[in-house]
């Protein structure tokens, strides 16, 4: 090629991520290299790897990607690739890539597209991300039964609402020419309740109302929800927990759709869900206990059915959940109901909703009010019967005594808030441990209003609070993620003579410490993780592409240690957070320093944000 056919390629070469990283004359000799095939849709490309080795530019065009039995993994178009898998595996690929329309392809050797590799750190990285999302995006067609698929997947793209100040009869109308069995009702774009047809019977026809009854008086105020991203499981629990058969979707606080029983009947059935419902149905310690022993084999097919790591962590928190509001509920068969108002709290990992094997006990009580002798023995005997049966369940007890059955989180609402402003106001070594664990709070059962008191009074003391927010800050410094010198890991010992790295407490729980600090000086509500982040990003309140990076190192670090549990566990080993670098393909040990890095880069960035004037 002369230079005017080659000034086209270059030009598009040179604005296409990842060639935009390198060096022009690095780009130009690529161009040199390439050679142009056309595709017609007369054609049929598979696999693709196995012939020579090549790495395909899409120029113009569209092209599917998908497995031996059609399954769609990638639809490929404009300035996108295919083929690089093959090269980074060294394995051969059997997908099939498929034309859907005609179109131009750039075909660049290995040769070079592996040095290249050698030579730019950022361009190996580029497609070490891609070829990992191709094997996440794989490894989603082939779960299990086990439900983790979304809601929006099931959901009605289309949403029917009335007004309040509608008639009845309308109502009817609207529900019968539409086959609904229920309506959003909603004014300016607000969720004021739900008419459903039961709301119909007992509301109006039981109680002689004619047509012209305003909906408002017939409907359900303040009904459940749930958020457009959460598990189809997740909708199949609340349902169960609040015995409902109808539930608004809502995003950024406005109803977007309706999911009902029905929806979710025609999805497939959920084993934790199966699980949760054995739970509640129990009658004593011993049956429970029996059921608790299941737990490890819902987690071991969770990691084999390929779950996202966020999504098996609330899974599992929703099992122990329930198991915590079942012990209670058995618990005060015997000793009567609670003698005032209060809230049972989880901390930590449960709190946070990102449970894994050997996740152990952090909860609390929150109180209405002090209590006299007799009060505060029937919080005891409660307190005590939970946390015990807990262990016996297979939770261990907190090895820093942060119990619901230790006196010392027993507190009455007045008691937590100046308990907090405490901590906030005196940020010693102690408080900020204290803050590092209570900070992720969650209400497990009893009166969430006292939870809510709580949260919001916490928040308004820590949102912008800089003195508090330095010392967090400070205190998430303190442990930095494995890398040493020349990018090498750092390996500890896991209480045996063997070295591995600690996936929990080096990778994860750093991340954690990161958005909380984020989230507290923002005075975002949000305690999970993943969800902090999604609000970090909405309000602006920290670097998009620094988040994004954050959501992709926790969720592979976390994958990670799921894998490694799930091999623990199928070859009767004792399940650890810690794994053996040596056990890592060079592709995995490659793509678990660059999460390491992103930890690394965002403590870096916490402290010129938060410990700057200090």
């Amino acid at each position: 090629m002369d230079n005017s056919e080659l000034q086209p390629i270059f030009d598009f070469m040179r604005k296409l991520a990842p060639f935009d990283m390198l060096h022009e004359q690095t780009i130009k000799q690529c161009c040199k290299a390439l050679t142009i095939v056309y595709y017609s849709k007369s054609q049929k490309l598979v696999h693709v790897d196995t012939n020579e080795a090549q790495l395909y530019i899409v120029r113009s065009g569209a092209f599917e990607v998908s497995t031996q039995q059609g399954e769609l993994i990638d639809r490929i178009g404009e300035g996108q690739f295919f083929g690089f898998s093959g090269m980074l595996s060294g394995e051969k690929v059997v997908n099939q890539v498929h034309i859907l329309e005609d179109g131009l392809v750039y075909h660049l050797p290995a040769k070079i597209f592996d040095q290249l590799r050698a030579d730019c750190y950022q361009f190996d990285r580029f497609f070490n991300r891609a070829f990992a999302k191709r094997l996440r995006d794989q490894g989603s067609l082939n779960r299990s039964a086990i439900n983790t698929a979304r809601i929006t997947n099931i959901m009605s793209k289309q949403l029917t609402t009335i007004s309040p100040k509608a008639s009845i009869h309308e109502a009817a109308l609207l529900m019968a020419n539409h086959r609904l069995s229920s309506l959003v009702v909603e004014e300016n774009g607000q969720l004021c309740g739900i008419l459903t047809d039961r709301d119909l019977r007992n509301r109006v026809l039981a109680k002689g109302l004619d047509g012209n009854t305003l909906v408002t008086t017939a409907m359900t105020k303040d009904p459940a929800t749930i958020e457009t991203d959460s598990l189809i499981f997740e909708a199949m629990l609340k349902m169960s927990e609040n015995n409902i058969h109808h539930l608004p979707v809502m995003s950024e606080n406005q109803p977007i759709a309706m999911i009902t029983s029905t929806d979710l009947i025609r999805s497939q059935s959920s084993q934790p869900l199966l699980l949760i419902g054995q739970i509640q149905r129990q009658p004593d310690l011993e049956s429970l206990i029996q059921v608790s022993q299941k737990i490890p084999d819902l987690l071991y097919n969770l990691i084999s059915s390929d779950a996202k790591a966020s999504e098996i962590g609330r899974i599992l928190t929703s099992v122990t959940d329930a198991l915590t509001r079942r012990l209670i509920s058995l618990k005060q068969q015997d000793i009567g109901p609670e003698p005032m108002r209060f809230c049972w709290l989880s901390f930590g990992s449960q709190g946070r909703q990102d449970q894994m094997a050997g996740s152990d006990q952090d909860n609390a009580l929150i109180l209405e009010k002090e209590t006299n002798e007799q009060e505060a023995k029937y919080f005891k005997q409660l307190s005590e019967y939970v946390c015990s049966a807990l262990n016996e369940c297979g939770f261990p007890f907190c090895p820093g005594n942060i119990m619901a059955q230790n006196p010392e989180w027993q507190l009455s609402l007045q008691q937590w808030l100046q308990q907090f402003s405490q901590w906030i106001k005196t940020p010693d070594p102690t408080a900020l441990l204290h803050a590092s664990i209570f900070f992720d709070m969650r209400p497990i059962c009893g009166d969430i209003r006292l939870f809510e008191q709580l949260q919001k009074s916490v928040l308004s003391r820590t949102c912008n609070n800089d003195i508090f927010i330095a010392a967090m800050s400070q205190n998430a410094l303190q442990s930095t993620p494995p890398l040493g010198f020349f990018r090498s890991f750092v390996l500890e010992r896991d209480g045996s003579e063997v070295k591995g790295i600690d996936l929990k407490h080096k990778g994860n729980a750093l991340i954690n410490d990161i958005v909380r600090v984020y989230a507290l000086s923002a005075g975002i509500e949000e305690v999970n993780t993943n969800k902090r982040i999604q609000s970090l990003i909405k309000q602006s309140a920290i670097d998009k592409e620094l988040a994004m990076n954050l959501l992709d190192a926790w969720e592979f670090i976390a994958h990670k240690r799921l894998i490694n549990q799930g091999h623990q566990f199928d070859h009767a080993q004792t399940v650890s957070n810690y794994i053996l670098p040596d056990s890592l393909s060079s592709l995995v040990r490659h793509q678990l320093k660059d999460a390491f890095k992103v930890i690394y880069e965002a403590q870096s960035t916490i402290k010129l944000k938060f410990l700057r004037q200090f």
